[in-house]
């Protein structure tokens, strides 16, 4: 008897381990273990990060399907956008996206702002024009410009940028778990499987309190 069931035992420690495998998610494939973990911004929370730029069409054809997976995140995990700022309209689209934030109407704009650079072909490179349309949101263009130019935006800025830099991205979109992982749509496979490397990664963090 004492037999049968440790054989029970191995049975299902290996179709579990075989199911684990099949996944074939693995560090230095689908995602990078970070060699410097960068702190998160909620403490006590599995933070999930997408870094974006309004520009990317990668970006802007992800939304759709990272929008449909964040509204179904358990409590204990906080998902963020951070915009990314490499110079020239980069850094004129992320100040807008913190300004939303700041002023919050960010949930309530962000597609619009999106499907107007690339659907509508609005280049949107200047804080004024982005300004003019913001207006057909519903947003009042003479605070939008203040809290752009306000020092508690500059000051975010520079914080995201410094945690791009942290994380030591090339391109978007990417994705950061908890401060430790790095993938991207490419490494992952496809915008479906990025969303599969994020769940391994939130669990096995889940797992390791």
């Amino acid at each position: 008897m004492r037999n049968l069931i440790f054989t029970a035992v191995l049975a299902f420690s290996g179709l579990f381990g075989t199911f684990a495998n099949a996944q074939g998610i693995e560090p230095g494939k689908q995602y990078t273990e970070m060699t410097n973990p960068v702190p998160v911004a909620t403490p006590g929370k599995i933070e999930v990060v997408e870094l974006f730029w309004y520009g990317c069409p990668h970006c802007y054809a992800f939304e759709p399907t990272l929008n449909a997976w964040s509204k179904k995140l358990p409590d204990d995990v906080n998902f963020r956008r951070v915009p990314a700022m490499f110079g020239g309209i980069w850094n004129v689209h992320g100040q807008v996206f913190i300004t939303l934030e700041a002023m919050g109407v960010e949930q309530k704009v962000h597609e619009a702002v999106f499907a107007a650079i690339h659907k509508g072909h609005q280049k949107l490179a200047t804080p004024e024009e982005m300004a003019d349309f913001l207006v057909s949101q519903g947003v009042d263009r003479e605070k939008f410009l203040s809290t752009y130019n306000s020092f508690a935006v500059k000051g975010q800025v520079e914080k995201d940028k410094k945690l791009a830099m942290a994380y030591q991205i090339s391109g978007v979109p990417t994705m950061v778990v908890n401060g430790k992982y790095r993938f991207d749509l490419g490494s992952a496979g496809g915008p479906d499987q990025a969303l599969q490397v994020a769940d391994f990664l939130i669990q096995k963090e889940r797992s390791a309190k």
